[in-house]
């Protein structure tokens, strides 16, 4: 599959729509170490979990290079993100990023870019609204504070899931302190970062969308003069279509 230079895809699969059969045939997709931390989860949810999102990096990856699904190599960078370790032609300038909740794992594609992808299902429990001061920056918690209650959860999750896109761009993770960059929501999305960051808001390109009771945020790395396209594509691991 060619994926174009200002394209996004952004893969994803619900995990109540796989079937025993399927989940077997993932099985032998893993690698060594992964087949260990498959063993290591004490509850079948998290075993399920775990052996989709494999399945899914593994063969999304697979349809953009020339590489078996069960032939990928990762490695955690000194931040604890994976990234791709095949020497194949085509693997350099490939970048994927990868986000779930108990029912959903995403998977964003891209080529020559930075990427960071979250998601959160707002349907299934209530913000935990008291770490707001503790992760926020100052204008965040004004501005949420300032909604009526009701509104007050899903304000909190658009915030936290645009974050966590942003630090998983950065490949950083939680070693950038989330108060110290912050968004607006209106007009328009906007970021703004402290300069102890050493980053410019211009670089970035956000999009917030929600897949059924489920809010996703998208960060890019901007290339060119123009914003990348975004595509879903809804997808079952190995499920012949």
């Amino acid at each position: 599959m060619h994926l174009y230079v200002n394209t996004i895809d952004l893969w994803y699969t619900f995990i109540d729509e796989i079937t025993e059969e399927l989940l077997d045939s993932y099985l032998p997709l893993l690698s060594d170490d992964e087949r260990k931390q498959h063993l290591r989860f004490v509850f079948e949810r998290d075993r399920r979990r775990y052996l989709v999102t494999r399945a899914l990096v593994r063969t999304v990856l697979s349809r953009y290079v020339d590489v078996p699904p069960a032939e990928w190599n990762f490695a955690a960078n000194a931040y604890g993100r994976p990234e791709i370790m095949n020497e194949h032609d085509g693997v350099k300038d490939l970048s994927f990023n990868l986000a779930h909740t108990n029912r959903l794992v995403m998977l964003g594609i891209t080529f020559g870019r930075a990427i960071g992808v979250d998601t959160e299902c707002f349907g299934s429990r209530e913000a935990p609204l008291e770490i707001v001061d503790r992760f926020f920056a100052p204008t965040e918690i004004i501005a949420l504070k300032a909604l009526p209650k009701e509104d007050q959860s899903h304000r909190f999750f658009e915030y936290w899931t645009l974050k966590e896109s942003y630090i998983k761009a950065r490949a950083m993770g939680l070693s950038l302190p989330l108060d110290k960059f912050s968004f607006e929501l209106q007009p328009a999305i906007t970021l703004a970062i402290d300069s102890e960051l050493s980053d410019s808001p211009s670089r970035w390109w956000f999009r917030q969308f929600t897949i059924e009771d489920h809010l996703v945020a998208v960060c890019a790395e901007r290339v060119g003069d123009h914003d990348p396209q975004l595509v879903l594509k809804r997808t079952v691991p190995l499920r012949i279509e």
